[in-house]
């Protein structure tokens, strides 16, 4: 994978995770980035998490979803001790981030953001979210993703 690196797949080799990269042929006309992801490689859609950006009264906070669901936003507020929250602007999640929209990854953010995962994910063994760029998953025990990016685990998934 030499010159196909991120910085979430440097910090899974730095921090010498267990993990997984799965690559497929991303086709922008997909509607769905997660979906396509499932599709391609073969798993079930409800292992596949994407990371969504919003703001929680006015701060930058990260909910990380089953793609078959949709982020909870009143859920994603009070997983933070919020009261109001809305999707992000996606120039301000790119910026937060490092990432552009469609291959944002909950690993190796730009700033640090508080981050919130769907307590589904710690149903399964493993479970995949992009790598950092579209066509890049990264397989990884649901526990190493808690850890390494400090979240909070709760229902956010509507």
């Amino acid at each position: 994978m030499a010159g196909k690196g991120t910085p979430a797949t440097a910090l899974l080799t730095t921090r010498e995770v267990e993990h997984t990269l799965r690559t497929y042929d991303h086709d922008p006309r997909h509607e769905s980035y997660g979906l396509e992801a499932a599709q391609a490689l073969g798993v079930e859609p409800e292992r596949v998490f994407k990371t969504l950006v919003a703001t929680v009264d006015g701060a930058l906070t990260v909910g990380v979803v089953p793609v078959t669901g949709q982020l909870d936003l009143k859920a994603l507020a009070g997983a933070v001790g919020g009261k109001k929250a809305r999707m992000a602007d996606p120039a301000a999640a790119q910026r937060a981030t490092g990432y552009v929209v469609g291959g944002i990854s909950p690993l190796g953010h730009r700033s640090r953001l508080p981050l919130v995962v769907d307590a589904a994910a710690e149903t399964f063994a493993t479970v995949l979210v992009s790598g950092g760029r579209r066509g890049l998953e990264i397989e990884l025990a649901p526990s190493d993703l808690i850890a390494l990016t400090t979240a909070t685990v709760a229902a956010i998934t509507s």
